[in-house]
């Protein structure tokens, strides 16, 4: 159960992470009140949070591609 929750953390998506870096909040702050506000909203903003992850993961995409000397051989 330890190496889950360690990988969750430290390998998913890290949209929680992100937000709490830009805006100077411990992420731990930021995922407590996305789980309050999920069961609030009946899980609304999961699909929020999806769609972040998926921008990220392509601004990384995007990001290597450019520094990878071999992808111009």
């Amino acid at each position: 159960m330890k190496h889950l929750k360690n990988f969750i953390e430290w390998q998913a998506f890290g949209v929680c992470s992100a937000i709490g870096e830009k805006l100077g909040i411990a992420t731990s702050r930021i995922r407590m009140w996305f789980i309050y506000i999920s069961f609030l909203t009946l899980g609304s903003p999961i699909i929020l949070y999806m769609i972040a992850a998926f921008f990220m993961n392509i601004k990384r995409y995007v990001f290597a591609a450019r520094r990878n000397p071999l992808r111009y051989l």
